[in-house]
């Protein structure tokens, strides 16, 4: 168990890890042994991204064929949390891909505290996936010390592009909360998310009991 007190004595901080989950069999013994041994050993925030995720410097295989994606770890996460009473202590950040305004308010609704996110403002600075992030080779100048390339990266315009996805997301989000009935996002919840089967009906998020969740958790 990582020293979490002594890492956020030292540097006045909170402290927290990221990670994409291929099993959440391996996290039962990570939170019994929070439990175990007092809340001041536990992260301040655990971000979960989901395999779809990641930078384009990352190895081919990782980025295809390792990892769960977010719409199945975060719920594991977030209900594992819960379920050993580290709701008030340990924060779940969503990472992974969530660009348009209806991801972000599904993360929320899963239980995110709050979400992050990279890739959207890559796209507003122009990034055109060139996969070409650690080689000194991007061709739009973003991820490139080269001063040549850099050169495509116009700070007096991009700066205003980043700005406005910032704020347009930020209101989308608000207005999906306003639509169901909640007066700001963190208020959205699972029963205000609805799944659609392979029937072509469709559930209510907090009425669907994974394989993972017993049967006192569900709902």
């Amino acid at each position: 168990m990582p020293q979490y007190s002594h890492i956020r004595e030292v540097t006045g901080r909170p402290v927290g890890f990221k990670t994409v989950i291929g099993s959440s069999e391996a996290w039962e013994p990570f939170f019994e042994r929070i439990v175990a041994r007092g809340a001041d050993c536990a992260p301040d925030f655990i971000t979960i991204d989901g395999g779809e995720g990641g930078t384009g410097a990352a190895p081919m295989p990782l980025m295809d064929l390792v990892g769960m994606p977010l719409r199945d770890a975060l719920p594991r996460m977030v209900d594992l949390r819960d379920r050993h009473g580290l709701k008030e202590r340990i924060r779940m950040i969503a990472s992974g891909k969530l660009i348009n305004p209806g991801d972000v308010a599904w993360a929320i609704c899963a239980g995110a505290d709050f979400v992050t996110s990279a890739r959207g403002f890559m796209f507003a600075l122009g990034c055109i996936q060139a996969l070409k992030c650690n080689r000194n080779t991007c061709p739009t100048g973003i991820t490139t010390h080269d001063a040549h390339l850099q050169r495509g990266l116009v700070v007096e315009d991009k700066y205003v592009r980043v700005a406005n996805y910032a704020k347009s997301i930020i209101k989308e989000v608000e207005t999906i909360a306003h639509s169901v009935g909640v007066a700001e996002p963190r208020l959205m919840r699972r029963r205000h998310v609805r799944l659609v089967q392979a029937d072509g009906t469709s559930i209510a998020f907090n009425r669907i009991r994974p394989s993972w969740q017993p049967p006192e958790a569900a709902g």
